[in-house]
């Protein structure tokens, strides 16, 4: 059983029509709880009465923490994949009612079996939003395959504390959080654990609208297809990124997306990596879809004869795709996908000391990743997760790393080891929904280089396991984009024009010829801007101009230029210009020179759609 809880300062919610054939008879009155506790609540495969009761008893527990004692039980099938017959479900939820009101708990219960209509009011504190998974006491078959640090992972006990720039650490609770408001939101996300949305987040919308992506109904939902903009500006971030590790000194690499799950190593990796993972059948195999690119990178390495010498030793591989079978009711937008673009690079090192040294040549290599795809220390959080004996033992080497990063960081502390890693940094993002996102991140990895049998050759010629590091630079790179359009949304909101960072703009100039007559001019201008590597348009539609200048500002076009009888004359030109919201008066040189002095080293495609919008099909709308 999966419950979403929620400490709400009120629920609104109105059955609209049947979804199964077993619904409850129901009248579709809205009906108005305050001060309760929802609990929402999927029944899964194997779930019986004895469940009931354990869930009732845990929520009652907590009730008494909030000094509350009033429940509402809302069916809500998008927490799980895994799902029980609705038949023997509604039975589950039922025995969960009885149970609590025969604990004295006053309960109320959504009907089962409808499509409902719902608002929530939830409240502020750190426990308002609490993720619970009830297991049978028994031990049954599980329908999926499911690792157990993942099992781990869901009754891992966290202690949560705040480390300032200056080392001190501060337990959350205690923590003041004025002028810090972005930190405490992803604070609050993070104890809460609960991942599923109950809203579209903005940037799904905007995705559509601009043309970049869209979900693909023909595949499992996570599968995300790509237009011919969006495949614009998911390969120069990926180009990006690919450039700067490479700079920083790894070696690009290709592995296989699938393999075998009996494979010893491999098996007993998955047990240590907390991710649900794709199974296929081949011939007489059970294969797993990988969900990064350490299995390849690490059975290429203990082919690999290396010493002392060539370490740090690093391997990076961007790995389209990637695949993690993610919760349904998680699966959102491009926050949280099945299958994502990660760029993966491994550190293979002598010792601590060395680890420790290119720990943070990584740390800072990411922040400059984050900051060329146009995401800077404002935009996103950092949290450090290590266990206890960890931190008392390589206490200045945490603090140099939240000195260097310059702002307050969310720590995470385990009294003991769950994972295959004593140290984990991440960036995440935080969205308009006050959902977040891990972008960059790097552990320090103890054990797979002997689960692998990964060894180097020391300075005494002998055989020696090295501690590995895994870094995605970036993160995957579709939530690169999807944080960069709920960057653009927050700046909309503030009154500020939504854009894309010029390099990845798919069309940074837009011409605009007057008439028919003016076009000749159009298409010389955008030769010259094209041999400059500028991406340019031509909208020379029978539109009206302002009806153009307005769908060109839709687009997020940075720079629009109309062309007439003045253009004609003149070297001057009117650029509208987006970022600074008016009309400037440049000569074409000089636009091209502040493009290129914006767009810097970064990489650059061509326009991935015809020039000319008369041509061009309409993708989306």
């Amino acid at each position: 059983m999966r419950i979403l809880q929620l400490h709400s300062n009120y629920i609104e919610y109105k059955p609209i029509q049947k979804e199964i054939a077993i619904a409850e008879e129901t009248d579709k009155e809205t009906k108005r709880l305050e001060e309760v506790v929802v609990l929402f609540t999927a029944v899964e495969e194997g779930d019986d009465e004895t469940v009931a009761h354990k869930a009732v008893d845990e929520v009652k527990a907590f009730l008494e923490k909030l000094k509350v004692n009033r429940i509402l039980i809302y069916p809500y099938a998008h927490l799980s994949s895994n799902l029980a017959k609705p038949s023997e479900a509604l039975k589950v939820v039922k025995a969960m009612e009885a149970h609590a009101k025969a604990q004295g708990i006053e309960t109320h219960r959504a009907p089962f079996g409808w499509n409902k209509q719902f608002t929530i009011s939830i409240k502020g504190h750190p426990l308002a939003e609490q993720s619970r998974i009830i297991l049978p006491t028994k031990a049954k078959k599980e329908a999926e395959k499911v690792s157990e640090a993942l099992k781990a992972e869901e009754k891992l006990v966290s202690y949560w504390y705040i480390l300032q720039p200056d080392g001190k650490m501060v337990p959350v609770e205690e923590f003041n959080f004025k002028g810090h408001e972005n930190l405490e939101k992803f604070a609050k996300y993070e104890i809460s654990k609960v991942r599923a949305s109950q809203q579209m987040p903005p940037h799904v919308p905007l995705m559509k609208r601009l043309e970049i992506a869209d979900y693909e109904a023909g595949s499992d939902p996570g599968n995300i297809r790509w237009y011919p903009k969006g495949r614009l500006i998911k390969s120069l971030i990926e180009q990006y990124v690919t450039a700067k590790v490479v700079e920083y000194g790894a070696m690009e690499v290709e592995t296989p997306v699938m393999y075998d799950f009996n494979h010893p190593s491999l098996a007993d990796y998955i047990n240590r990596f907390p991710a649900r993972q794709y199974v296929l059948k081949s011939e007489d195999r059970e294969l797993f879809l990988r969900f990064a690119a350490c299995f390849g990178q690490f059975l290429m390495v203990h082919d690999t004869q290396f010493s002392y010498r060539h370490m740090p030793l690093r391997v990076y591989e961007l790995t389209r795709y990637s695949f993690r079978r993610e919760k349904s009711g998680e699966v959102v937008g491009l926050r949280r996908l099945r299958a994502f673009t990660m760029p993966d690079c491994h550190a293979f090192c002598t010792d601590l000391e060395q680890a420790k040294k290119e720990f943070i040549t990584r740390f800072k290599l990411c922040i400059q990743v984050l900051e060329g795809i146009g995401l800077t220390k404002d935009d996103y959080e950092a949290a450090f997760r290590f266990t206890k004996d960890f931190y008392e033992e390589n206490k200045d080497f945490i603090k140099s790393l939240a000195e260097i990063f310059g702002k307050p960081v969310l720590v995470e502390m385990w009294s003991e080891p769950f994972f295959y890693f004593r140290l984990k940094w991440d960036f995440n993002f935080v969205d308009n929904q006050d959902k977040a996102a891990a972008l960059s991140t790097d552990q320090i990895d103890v054990e797979n280089a002997k689960r692998y049998e990964i060894t180097y050759i020391d300075e005494k010629g002998e055989r020696r396991y090295p501690l590995i590091l895994h870094c995605s630079p970036s993160g995957a790179v579709e939530r690169c984009i999807y944080a960069l359009l709920e960057k653009a949304y927050k700046q909309q909101q503030k009154g500020e024009p939504p854009t894309l960072p010029l390099w990845l703009s798919p069309t940074q100039v837009r011409l605009i010829p007057m008439s028919e007559k003016f076009l000749e001019h159009c298409e010389k201008m955008a030769e010259t801007l094209e041999a400059n590597q500028i991406r340019v348009d031509i909208d020379e539609r029978p539109l009206t101009i302002q009806k153009r200048i307005r769908e060109a500002e839709m687009e997020w076009i940075p720079y629009i230029i109309v062309v007439g009888e003045k253009e004609l004359e003149s070297e001057a030109l009117p650029v509208r210009d987006r970022k600074a919201r008016k009309i400037r008066k440049m000569t074409l040189k000089e636009l091209m020179d502040e493009i290129k002095s914006q767009v810097q080293d970064k990489p650059f495609r061509p326009l991935p759609l015809p020039k000319h919008l008369s041509k061009r099909p309409q993708f989306y709308g």
